[in-house]
This record gives structure tokens, C-alpha cells and sequence, in this order.
């Protein structure tokens, strides 16, 4: 509806309001929902009218819009239902749980199953969440304070909470003033006309009582008859007939174009003069107000008549602003380079990366080429100098704020919390990248060289996966361009995050956008999964083109490097793949490329370079054609190893191109420049390293300090630019090949170089003893909440002790090393203690695990199983009393309602909690379970016991798949019952193994020990490890209370904590570190349990950022170096 039309809306409300309609009123707000009348609401909620409530929040909102509109929802059905519980009106109670408040089950089961229990209350002020609980009109009333903040914090109530200011009865003032214009334009008017109906156009009858003539036109809906007169109301008007003007590049794509022909600029060419023309546009803009940067010339311009030139060959096409100034050849005037094909082409594999997990999007930074970005189905991003062979950066996947993320996202994560990469791409300078997930968000990094990446902005950008993004400059100003599942394409502001326009007119998920401008005009492209391709000005007018892509469902698009040519790739549900270019001007396909598969294995992706030439990958392999041929030009196989359908992408220069390989690969190829480019860089590293006698840290470094890193030699702590930068920058044709590396004897090693990060002193690192006001004997569990806000500590005597920090100035509520958090207990006093058996809790095997929510804890300590309500510390329910007795407890990824139960008789009890009912029972240990872990990926439970054995079952049909029993180190002897514990890596294809003998990585599928770390036999037994939140650091615990960190890549040791750093000198040595745990979103936090019943939390100083540094790396692969046996202390040990 155009925004003209919507005032109209806010009129006719006026007229209805001024007359005394007011159910009518309320019905028009309603189903136009552009105005929520809060009055009016407040006046339902208060008379309790819940159905009138939700009929008419209907009109703007629905319960899964977002987390606010659940919340306004469940808030008023809660409202509802205690409301019938407070009357003892039991049967409408229950039909409300059932009707109204099941909806939310999904969302939070548990809370769900807390409002269920209300029903068996006398009085449901017996909850402690509900002792405050008054009469109805006083409930009523704090209710609607907090859904008013809830509708003004929605973003779809935005701009819908206030009326507009008019002027009292304005619609009666237009259609007075249009019967006046009317009566002006009569042939023969007549003093104090007698109006009679509105349903006609007014006219003075005859003099001689003749009928009067026909109507002229609505002036609402066209053109006034008389030239000169009155403007056409039309022109302005609510109801426009004609579709919004198209400028030049689009109009050639409309569906129905208009019959108007303009010969002044009929021989124009570019994308479509041979629809409507720009100039009826021209004449009157409608761009609207909040788009002021589209600058069209005026209709009456010379520009306009003199533009004969065809726009696609235009020797004045610009390039998008804020580009570094680096000079790309072929960019000038759109010529192509003088290439001998196919020699130029990047064919010889020159690089073979291993990202980890699959590749699913690559890009090149746009001036250093050699630098990669990499996305994976698993969510991570990695960030690779393929010069070096180096990965500087690797992010797995995390929400930086879960709070503020929608309420279907939180449970989408809860539900399945699997997420990949759809797109990863780099911002015009370089300065940034977005990343486009499978689910809801995108994440927008900034780049500030090196192994620099910061966290820049994250947005809940869709409902469903967000299937692409882009960076465009409408307005002179850096945007992001998403789109997505929910069928829309949304543009935000790349500095702020805040929303700029939404396009909607797609029927089916958006699969791909491509923005362009051409002569100052901006516009976007979009494919969606049903073959429609649409384009969008940076307005809400809708889309102006509507056309079928061949293959009608996955398509991309892409222009040549100049801007002239457009092309798009797309596979068909049946496999069929084509790339095909588009003749712009008639919106129809100009030429067909030959040469795929005819069943494609997959999603074909392709890739534009040079202004010359096109590859996309299919059929195990990357085929190349020339833009004016239609006829394959080669195929390269890149040595095998490819998938089906490999992803693809070239560098700027064409030099270098990245390809997707099997097994988490990407091998990146190039032709003779691309090679002396990465010859260039060895030749600049070895230089550097000849010249480097030691490196303290990476000092920050432009990529324009980095251009002169051959001169000055500044070099190894940041490297990344490429031979075409530094000349573009400086202006200057030389390389870095002219320059000859000075050869050394390899005197400075660099393992010499790196040294052991050692933290001997309290002043060293923050660490923070937790504030304790009962006395208890050893911390036997310990676990920071999914919320990172707290910590859960089940000690000996089985009793749970839980500390959260509180928001204040200095904390925003997460846990730290910095603030001293409350150890926290419900006003009733009471204690989460578990159920104990006749003999001591201290022989016991305590074992815990929260719920994904931080709402319950289930526990045991020899005794049965109890769930605890993580608010009340109530015992919700307590089960399986022993013997036997359960050991380790795991909450199933894709069901809190299953849980798998390690017990001390060796079996694995899979356990429905919802129907109390044990549905499996494991059994291939011989001693006790004492570690398990869900991959939600590959859909296994691994288990470990006792006995140091190693299981792998099917979680879907619980089969043991695979079994294999620890390595132990040769003629070392453990306890008979020495504990075994699993946790899995991120990528959840591979996990650590920790035992007081080792710490391992094992491939899961296999079952193989990829990595073993192994103390020296003197050395102190490994009391306890976990992964670093994202799974690039180990943290272990020793027996004589040190500390080490790890680097999970290889486990090598990068940093120890001894006991004299945290550790009073009062304190016995026998107190001993038993648990550890890392903190679920600060990757440098940990957690320590101690023996003497102590907490302490760890931190790296604010001046370090991190603990220690990475050891050296062999060979360029992190993954191929071994780890080393050393001790845990001494400082004659710190190469390990």
C-alpha cells in the first residue's frame, strides 16, 4: 500500500472518530494495523475483555513474531488463567492451559510444566513467584505496565503508537476543496452551487435544464480534462493506476511495460530503453523524503535529452565509493586484459588448506589477496594468509548476545543448536565482513590486520536462515543487504545496525541478492527459491521487475568486474544447471553457456573474473568458460578430491582462485602471477625471519605500514599484503621479488624465539577467590550457567552451591574475575541438597547437568536422581534410587526430556523423563561410567569409563558402533578406578579425552587418537580439562595444583599457572585442584574447584588479552605437529 494510500487510512479513522463510530474505529485500526490505539487497549485489559485483547493485537502482531509479542501473549493468557484459578473455576483453567498457554510449551517446557503444577494448589499463591499476587483490578494494572514497555520495545509497533496531527476534520476539508476545483472547471458554473452526491463528479447543470455532460475523470484517479488547470489530483493521489516510475537500468525488466513512448532518449541502450523511459519519472519523483541520496535530474535537464549513449557501455561508469586506492587492471575503461587463454587461468594447485569442518563460502580480501575468509557448515570462520599457508583467525560459531536475539531464535538454538555459514563476504575496503547463518542472524566483523578480528555488529536479521549478504553504498553510506527464509530482503546501516528498508514481494525464500548501480541509479537484485527474480530501489515502492531465471529455483548473480555485464548461475530441483548472461536492456536471456553435467550433484556456484572469464563447479570439478563463447573453454580437476559441486572464488586480480575439497579441505589454485605473487610472500618471510632476532607481541599494523614491511623489515607480526597492493599503493610497478632475501644459517630459530608464558605471582593474572558462608569439604562438580552469569557447584556433602554476578556499572552481569559475585539462596533459606544413601556422600560419585535454560539441575550423590528449580531450590522430583547408582548424567541436544545416565554397574540408561521410563539400557563398559558426551551432528552419544575404555553409540537406535581402550603411556600404572572424562570440540566431530595419564583428541567417526599429550612420569597426575569455549584452548588441572593451558590445535602447552599465583601461602599444599570449567562465551575464563572446598575464577590481565602465546607451528599446519612429553612444573620444562 503506498504511503499516500495509508494516510487516507489515518483520515478515515479521523471521520470516523469525529462521528461517533467507534467499534468501527477499533475495527478499521485493527485490520489495517497502522495504528495501535493504547487507549483503548489499556480500556479492554482493564475490563478484562481477553478475547476483544487478542482480536485486536492480531491486527499488528502474532504470538511468533518475535519475543516481545510472545511475551505480550503469554503474559495476558497467564493473566487469563490465574484469573480462573483464582475464581476455582478448575475446568476453565485447564481449557485455557490447554488452548492458550500449550503454545508456549515449545519455547520453555519447563516453565510450562511450573504453570501445569498451579492447578494442584488450594491456592496458587503458595508459588513463591506468585505470593505477591493481590486482587484481579491491582494484577490487572501491573500486567499493563509491563505490556506497554513491551508493545513500545516491539519493533513492529514501531511508528504505530502515535496518531498523526491533523487538523479537525480534514477529510471533509479535501473533498470541499475538490468540489471546488470541480465547480471551477464546470463550462458554465453557477453561483452557490447545490451539491447534491459525492458519487459523481460535480458539473452545473445546463441553462436551458439540459443534462449536464458526462463526468470528466476522477481527479482521484486520473488526469484533469482541461490543460492549465488545476494540477491532477491524481498525480498525488492514494489511488495511483500506474506502477511507480522505473529509472533506466530497470525498466527494461518490467512485467508489463508501458505503451508511453519518449523518442527524445529512444535510442538510449544500457538495461532497458525499451520499456518506459526515464523521463515520465523524471517529471514528477516520487522517491520519498527518507531517500534523498537517488539524485534524478530535473525533467526539464539537457542531461536527460541528450543521453543517447547506451548506459552499458559507457566509458563513465563508476566505481562503488570508499575503495582503497588500489589500481585493478581492467577497471579504467571496461576493456578486457590481453589474456592468452586459458594459460592465464588459475589452474595449478599451489595451496591445500584444512579449515576443520566443510567449507561453505569463501572470499578474498579485496586488496590483500592473499588473504581468505573461510565459512563452514559447522559455523566457524576462519581467516587463512594462504601465502604462509598460516590460519590467522578461527571463530567458531556463538550468539555474542542470546538476550537480545528473538524468542523463536532461542528456541531454535535450544532446539537444534547446529548452525552454518551461508555466505561470508568482505565490505568494498576491506574494513569489515558479514556472515549469514543458517539461523535468523548476521554477524559484521571489523578488520584491523593481521589476526586482528573484532566482534562489530550482530543482527536477528530473519526468521529462518539467512541465505545471503551484501555490502552496497546507497546514500554515500556503507549498508548491509540480507535476505532470507522469510521471503524479504532487509538493508541496514553497516555502522549502527539499524534497519533502513524492508522489500517484500517475493512468494518464496530469498536465495540470493546482488546490488549494482549504474549512472547514480542504486538498486539491488534478489532470487528467491521459486525462480523469481526481482530488483528493488532503495525505496518501500516495491519491486520493479518480476522475471523467471532459468531453472526456476537456486540462482545467483553477478556483473563482470566493470559493471557492464550480468550474468546468473542456477540449478534446477532436477539437477539441470545453467549459467546464462542477460540481455539488460529486454530483461530477457542473451546468450546460454554449454558444458555442464546433465544431472547436476548439487547447488552449482560460480564465480566472475577479469571482465573475461566465468567458472562454476560441477562434476568434481571447476569449469572455465570465456564470457563471448558460449562453448566450455576447460576443465581443471584441481589434482581430485573435489566435491560435486564445489564452492568457488576468484581473488580481485583473477590470480588466485579458492575451491572447496573434500574432507573440511580448500585448495586454493593460480596461474604464473598468482604464483609469483605467493613466492613473493615466501621470499618476504624469509627475509623477515632472517632479520627478526625475537618477538615480544603483534603490534597493530595498517595495510599500508604492511606495503613497506621490504624496507623496514617490520614484517613477521604482520604479513598479509600482497605484491598487487604494494605496488598499488605506493605507486610503484616493483614487488617484493625484486628484493633478494638475505639467506642465514637458521641461527634464530624460531622455536628459540618463543618462550613459555610462566604466572608465578597473584599480579600476573586476575584471579578471584568465590565469597563462601558455609563450610564444605571439597567442590567434587562445577559448571558456569548457559547465561554465563553464574556458577553451579555440587561439593562432597551434596549440597549445591550457586554464585551470580549482579549488573552494576562496573559488571554487566557476567561472570568475571574483576567483581565478587553473591552466593546466592532463595529468601525460604532452603539448600539444593541431594538425596544420600546410608553410606558416606564422600564415597559417593556426584554427578550434575543444567538444562539448557539455567532453570533446572539434575543431580546426584550416590542417592537418586533429584531435579531442582534453579529460582526455589525446590526438589521438583527425585528418581532411580539406587542401587545402581547414577554416575555421570547428560541432557540429550535435541530433547530435554531424554537423558542418558552413566551408572556405577557400567550401563548407560537412556531415560524418558516425561513418561518415567527407562527406553534403553547400554551396556559395553565394565566399570563405571564416568564421562559422557552428544555430538547433535553426527548423532552419537560417546561414552567413557572406569575401565579407560572409549564407546561411540547411535543415538538415534543406540547400537554401539565403535569401542577402543586408552592408550596408556608404557609402564604407567593408574587407580583401579581412575576416571575417564569426554567432551566434545565445537565442530563436534572430534573430542577430548582426559585421564590422569593424558589428554588426547580422538576422531570420532574412527575412533582414532589424532593427538595425545602426555606428562613426564615424574610429573603430577591430570586431576581434570575442559575445551576453551570455543574450542581453541584446553585448560588442565594438576594434582599439585598447577594449572596449564593448551592450544587444542596441537596440544601444545602456551601457558602455566603455578599454585604460588593464586594460592595464599597460608594454604596447606595438599589442597588440590579437582574440576575445571570454562566459561560458555569468554574464552579466556575459567573456573577452578579446589579439595579444600574453594572456587576460583581465572582471567588473563587486561594488557595480555589472552593466556601466553602460541608455540611455533611445523610445516605450516597446526594439526601435523606433535605434542611433546613434559612436566608440569619446573622451568627446564617449558617446551613441551
Amino acid at each position: 500500500m503506498s504511503s499516500l494510500s495509508r494516510e487516507l487510512v489515518f483520515l478515515i479513522l479521523q471521520f470516523l472518530d469525529e462521528e461517533k463510530f467507534k467499534e468501527t474505529v477499533h475495527k478499521l485500526e485493527q485490520e489495517s494495523g497502522f495504528f495501535f490505539n493504547v487507549k483503548y487497549f489499556e480500556d479492554e485489559v482493564h475490563n478484562g475483555n481477553w478475547d476483544e485483547v487478542e482480536k485486536y493485537l492480531s491486527g499488528f502482531t502474532k504470538v511468533d513474531d518475535n519475543r516481545y509479542s510472545m511475551k505480550i501473549f503469554f503474559e495476558i493468557r497467564k493473566q487469563k488463567y490465574l484469573e480462573a484459578l483464582d475464581k476455582h473455576d478448575r475446568s476453565k483453567a485447564v481449557d485455557i492451559l490447554v488452548k492458550d498457554l500449550k503454545v508456549f510449551a515449545t519455547f520453555n517446557e519447563e516453565l510450562f510444566k511450573e504453570i501445569t503444577q498451579l492447578l494442584t494448589l488450594e491456592n496458587f499463591r503458595e508459588n513463591e513467584q506468585l505470593s505477591k499476587y493481590g486482587d484481579t483490578k491491582s494484577a490487572r494494572a501491573i500486567m499493563l505496565v509491563e505490556l506497554k514497555k513491551l508493545i513500545e520495545a516491539n519493533p513492529l509497533f514501531r511508528d504505530k503508537l502515535q496518531f498523526p496531527s491533523l487538523k479537525n476534520s480534514r477529510l471533509r476539508t479535501l473533498i470541499n476543496q475538490s468540489l471546488n476545483w470541480q465547480h471551477q472547471l464546470c463550462k458554465n458554473p453557477r453561483p452557490n452551487p447545490d451539491i447534491k452526491t459525492l458519487f459523481v463528479d460535480h458539473s452545473c447543470g445546463q441553462p436551458n435544464g439540459a443534462p449536464a455532460p458526462s463526468p470528466a475523470n476522477n481527479p482521484l484517479l486520473g488526469s484533469l480534462p482541461k490543460a492549465g488547470g488545476f494540477p491532477p489530483l491524481g498525480a498525488h493521489g492514494p489511488f495511483q493506476p500506474t506502477p511507480a516510475p522505473v529509472p533506466i537500468p530497470l525498466a527494461g525488466w518490467m512485467s508489463n511495460p508501458s505503451t508511453v513512448t519518449h523518442p527524445a532518449i529512444s535510442e538510449g541502450g544500457g538495461i532497458g530503453l525499451g520499456g518506459p523511459s526515464i523521463t515520465a519519472a523524471l517529471k514528477h519523483p516520487r522517491t520519498p523524503p527518507t531517500n534523498p541520496s537517488v539524485e534524478y535530474p530535473s525533467g526539464d535537464s539537457d542531461h536527460v535529452s541528450k543521453r543517447t549513449r547506451p548506459m552499458g557501455l559507457s566509458t563513465e561508469v563508476n566505481l562503488p565509493v570508499n575503495m582503497l586506492p588500489v589500481t585493478f587492471p581492467g577497471h579504467s575503461h571496461g576493456q578486457p586484459l590481453p589474456l592468452n587463454a586459458p594459460d592465464d587461468l588459475p589452474k595449478n594447485v599451489t595451496r591445500t588448506l584444512n579449515q576443520g569442518s566443510s567449507p561453505m563460502s569463501m572470499d578474498f580480501h579485496p586488496s590483500q589477496q592473499t588473504l581468505l575468509l573461510v565459512g563452514t557448515n559447522v559455523g566457524d570462520i576462519g581467516l587463512w594468509e594462504v601465502g604462509s599457508r598460516e590460519r590467522l583467525v578461527l571463530r567458531n560459531f556463538k550468539v555474542w548476545d542470546l538476550s537480545s536475539c528473538s524468542m523463536p531464535l532461542q528456541a531454535a538454538l535450544v532446539k537444534d543448536p547446529g548452525v552454518s555459514v551461508n555466505r561470508v563476504i568482505w565490505s568494498p575496503d576491506g574494513a569489515l565482513f558479514g556472515v549469514a547463518y543458517s539461523r535468523h542472524i548476521v554477524q559484521i566483523y571489523s578488520y584491523h590486520g593481521g589476526d586482528d578480528v573484532r566482534q562489530h555488529l550482530e543482527i536477528d536479521a530473519h526468521v529462518g536462515g539467512v541465505n545471503d549478504i551484501a555490502f552496497s553504498h546507497p546514500n554515500k553510506q556503507l549498508c548491509v543487504i540480507t535476505c532470507g527464509d522469510d521471503k524479504t530482503i532487509k538493508v541496514w546501516d553497516a555502522t549502527t545496525g539499524a534497519k533502513q528498508y524492508t522489500f517484500e514481494g517475493h512468494e518464496a525464500p530469498v536465495y540470493s541478492v546482488c546490488p549494482h548501480y549504474k549512472e547514480n541509479i542504486q538498486f539491488v537484485f534478489s532470487t528467491a527459491l521459486d525462480g523469481k527474480i526481482k530488483a528493488w530501489l532503495y525505496d518501500n515502492l516495491g519491486s520493479r521487475v518480476d522475471y523467471d531465471a532459468p531453472g526456476r529455483w537456486c540462482t545467483t548473480m553477478a556483473y563482470s568486474a566493470d559493471g557492464t555485464r550480468l550474468f546468473s548461475c542456477g540449478t534446477s530441483k532436477d539437477g539441470e544447471s545453467y549459467i546464462v548472461e542477460w540481455n539488460e536492456s529486454e530483461g530477457a536471456v542473451k546468450r546460454t553457456y554449454q558444458g555442464f553435467r546433465k544431472r547436476s550433484l548439487g547447488v552449482v556456484q560460480f564465480d566472475t573474473t577479469k571482465n573475461r572469464f566465468l567458472a562454476a563447479g560441477d562434476d568434481f570439478s571447476i569449469k572455465f568458460w570465456d564470457m563471448d563463447n558460449i562453448q566450455l573453454l576447460t576443465t581443471v580437476d584441481a589434482d581430485g578430491g573435489l566435491p560435486a559441486s564445489p564452492r568457488i572464488r576468484f581473488n580481485k586480480d583473477g590470480t588466485l582462485l579458492a575451491v572447496s575439497a573434500n574432507e573440511n579441505g580448500v585448495k586454493v589454485l593460480a596461474n604464473a602471477d598468482g604464483m609469483r605473487l605467493l613466492r613473493t610472500f615466501e621470499n618476504h618471510l624469509s627475509y623477515d625471519a632472517s632479520r627478526t632476532s625475537e618477538v615480544v607481541t603483534k603490534p597493530a599494523i595498517t595495510p599500508i605500514q604492511v606495503a613497506a614491511a621490504a624496507a623496514s623489515s617490520v614484517g613477521l607480526a604482520e604479513r598479509s599484503a600482497s605484491a598487487a597492493a604494494v605496488s598499488g599503493m605506493n605507486g610503484d610497478a616493483r614487488n617484493l621479488g625484486d628484493v633478494k632475501p638475505r639467506i642465514a644459517e637458521e641461527s634464530n630459530d624460531k622455536s628459540k624465539i618463543w618462550k613459555l608464558t610462566e604466572i608465578s605471582e597473584p599480579s600476573q593474572c586476575h584471579s578471584l577467590r568465590l565469597p563462601e558462608n558455609m563450610r564444605v569439604t571439597k567442590i567434587s562438580r562445577l559448571i558456569y550457567t548457559n547465561s554465563g552469569s553464574a556458577i553451579l557447584a555440587l561439593a562432597s556433602n551434596a549440597i549445591h552451591l550457586l554464585w551470580k554476578w549482579q549488573r552494576s556499572e562496573r559488571n554487566s552481569s557476567k561472570a568475571t574475575a574483576s567483581v565478587s559475585p553473591q552466593l546466592w539462596q532463595p529468601s525460604s533459606g532452603i539448600l539444593m541438597t541431594n538425596d544420600i544413601t546410608d553410606t558416606s556422600p564422600e564415597e559417593a560419585v556426584p554427578c550434575f547437568a543444567l538444562s539448557k535454560n539455567d532453570s533446572y539441575v539434575m543431580s546426584a550423590s550416590g542417592g537418586k536422581i533429584s531435579l531442582f528449580n534453579m529460582m526455589t531450590f525446590k526438589t521438583m522430583t527425585t528418581f532411580m534410587p539406587p542401587p545402581p547408582a547414577a554416575t555421570f548424567l547428560a541432557f540429550h541436544p535435541q530433547d530435554n526430556n531424554i537423558i542418558a545416565i552413566g551408572m556405577d554397574d557400567s550401563t548407560i540408561q537412556i531415560y524418558n523423563v516425561r513418561v518415567d521410563e527407562v527406553k534403553s539400557k547400554l551396556k559395553g563398559h565394565s566399570k563405571r561410567i564416568t564421562g559422557l558426551a552428544f555430538s547433535h551432528v553426527l548423532n552419537v552419544l560417546v561414552s567413557s569409563g572406569a575401565d579407560a575404555q572409549l564407546c561411540v553409540w547411535n543415538s538415534d537406535g543406540w547400537e554401539k558402533l565403535k569401542s577402543r581402550f586408552l592408550q596408556l603411556p608404557a609402564g604407567r600404572t593408574t587407580a583401579s578406578l581412575s576416571d575417564t572424562r569426554v567432551q566434545f570440540h565445537h565442530d563436534q566431530q572430534q573430542f577430548l579425552v582426559v585421564h590422569e595419564t593424558q589428554l588426547a583428541i580422538y576422531e570420532t567417526t574412527k575412533l582414532e587418537c589424532v593427538k595425545q599429550w602426555v606428562p613426564r612420569d615424574s610429573a603430577a597426575p591430570i586431576s581434570h580439562a575442559t575445551f576453551s569455549c570455543d574450542s581453541q584452548l584446553v585448560y588442565a588441572s594438576f594434582l599439585d595444583a598447577t594449572v596449564c593451558v593448551f592450544s587444542a590445535a596441537n596440544l601444545r602447552l602456551r601457558c602455566r599457572i603455578n599454585p604460588s599465583a593464586y594460592l595464599p601461602a597460608n594454604v596447606s599444599s595438599n589442597v588440590q585442584p579437582l574440576v575445571i570449567a570454562a566459561h560458555p562465551q569468554e574464552a579466556n575464563q575459567f573456573a577452578l574447584g579446589l579439595s579444600d572446598g574453594a572456587v576460583h575464577v581465572f582471567e588473563p590481565l587486561e594488557s595480555e588479552g589472552k593466556w601466553g602465546v602460541a608455540p611455533p607451528v611445523e610445516n605450516g599446519s597446526a594439526s601435523s605437529a606433535p605434542a611433546t612429553q613434559v612436566g608440569t612444573s619446573g622451568s627446564d620444562q617449558a617446551q613441551r
